[in-house]
């Protein structure tokens, strides 16, 4: 009597190291992140957007990091809770 072959799981693996990259990329304290690199005043507006659509009280909206790219391009990046309590 032969023992059962055992079923391909290359579609598996695959799938579980997707998933276990995604998880390292995402941090875990809860902030929703997003980075933006634009032009001086289009980075002034899109944060005054990220501050009215989020209140900084209510979401603990905040720009978490900014640097001056060459040709006054700003690169940045904003933080917020998913939800306000």
């Amino acid at each position: 009597m032969r023992a059962p072959t055992r079923p391909p799981l290359d579609g598996l693996k695959k799938r579980l190291d997707r998933s276990r990259a995604e998880k390292t990329r995402l941090p875990r304290d809860g902030f929703v992140r997003e980075t933006f690199v634009l032009p001086r005043p289009a980075a002034r507006d899109k944060a005054r957007e990220w501050f009215d659509r989020w209140p900084k009280q209510a979401y603990w909206t905040e720009i978490e990091s900014w640097a001056e790219r060459p040709g006054d391009v700003i690169e940045f990046t904003m933080r917020r809770l998913p939800a306000a309590d």
